[in-house]
């Protein structure tokens, strides 16, 4: 029998050395993602990168601009047979509208109307491509925003504020006829948070962790699931105990602390903004961190099916998977709800007993007056007498 000598990768192979480059955001970007971002990116696209990790962007942020470069290097390579030029002339940036927000009964007459088929499915092949029709108008805008960021961060300037790129946004967004869709269907109010922590009222460690990763999430104001991923024992602060009711002072004193949330998807890490946890989801936190011993470093982290705790934190996604398993147990239908359920049942929930709209934006950490309102005129409507003239 021969022996088949194995071909080894060239050591300077561009890809290779991408996904090297890559390497040094392990921290940021999901390592499931290097070896597909390293076939799509360019040398100069992952230099970028890292030049906006050392200054200090976000790492939301700079995961969502790696993913829309990503996706833009693809689908500029299969439109034009090109890699992305920068800056993008006028003409590629209409086309990319053109490709992705189409009108649906034109495109039923005319097949070649909105996103070339052979586009389409080789962006599909490559696991960039899951929607079916034209694409919500908020992606289209996102990427052209985060375009538009990575070409000034290149020090140019590109045609992002052509007046026939805004008519041609404003006219397919039109055309497209593609609803807004909510991150959640439903909100996560105080009823239905009452039904999740009903299924993880034992004692295991999954229990523990996923009480208090839902009390902890919808109390200080219902956090984004990344920012609960996030969260480190570092970021928590003992603070001395407070009246249960702070408008009488013998009530019982009730634990609280200070959680430090540094940079959002709505502040800069200069704004140091932290929300205050009382009572309940401080007990069910410093449960869980005991039982896991656990005193530096996630504060969520996995569980193996036997019950080991790892070292590592739980991403966004498990943060979501979690709720909806947990809305399975409760007997609710997991596909309503999502983690962006708890922010908008927090201030549903703050509205209902009627907690005044600034003092819960403190606490929400919203900086649209206009869309924190939105949930109190729903419950006003509701609880109002306009809605019962007829009963």
């Amino acid at each position: 029998m021969t022996n088949k000598a194995v071909v080894q990768p060239s050591p300077t192979d561009p890809v290779l050395l991408r996904a090297e480059e890559l390497d040094a955001l392990d921290a940021i970007l999901p390592f499931a993602r290097r070896d597909q971002l390293a076939t799509l990116l360019t040398d100069e696209d992952v230099a970028t990168l890292k030049h906006l990790a050392k200054e200090g962007m976000g790492a939301n942020t700079l995961r969502a601009l790696a993913s829309d470069l990503g996706y833009l290097e693809a689908w500029c390579e299969l439109a034009t047979g090109s890699p992305l030029p920068w800056p993008a002339p006028e003409s590629l940036l209409l086309k990319f509208v053109a490709h992705h927000l189409w009108d649906p009964v034109e495109r039923a007459e005319d097949p070649s109307h909105g996103m070339p088929a052979e586009i389409e499915m080789a962006l599909r092949a490559k696991g960039l491509l899951r929607a079916d029709g034209p694409h919500a108008p908020d992606t289209v805008r996102r990427r052209l925003t985060s375009w538009s960021i990575l070409t000034r961060w290149r020090g140019l300037s590109g045609s992002f504020t052509a007046p026939s790129l805004k008519s041609a946004l404003r006219l397919a967004v039109r055309a497209s006829a593609r609803p807004r869709r909510r991150k959640s269907k439903r909100a996560v109010t105080g009823d239905v948070l009452a039904k999740l922590l009903a299924t993880c009222a034992g004692e295991r460690m999954v229990d523990l962790r996923d009480r208090a990763l839902l009390l902890t999430a919808f109390a200080s104001g219902g956090r984004r699931r990344s920012e609960v991923a996030d969260l480190r024992v570092e970021d928590l602060v003992d603070e001395e105990p407070v009246h249960a009711d702070p408008r009488n002072s013998v009530s019982p004193l009730v634990p609280c602390l200070t959680i430090s949330l540094g940079r959002t998807k709505t502040t800069t890490a200069d704004d140091r903004v932290h929300v205050v946890l009382i009572g309940r989801p401080v007990v069910a936190l410093k449960q869980w961190l005991a039982a896991a011993k656990i005193d530096t470093g996630p504060v969520f982290r996995r569980i193996d099916q036997w019950g080991n705790i790892d070292r590592r934190a739980l991403t966004p996604q498990s943060v979501n998977l979690i709720l909806k398993t947990r809305c399975s147990q409760a007997g609710l239908d997991r596909e309503v709800f999502s983690a962006h359920g708890l922010r908008s049942g927090y201030l549903t929930e703050a509205a209902n007993r009627g907690v005044p709209l600034q003092e819960a934006m403190q606490q929400s950490l919203h900086k649209s007056v206009t869309q924190a309102a939105s949930y109190y005129s729903n419950a006003e409507r509701k609880n109002g007498r306009a809605a019962r003239l007829i009963m």
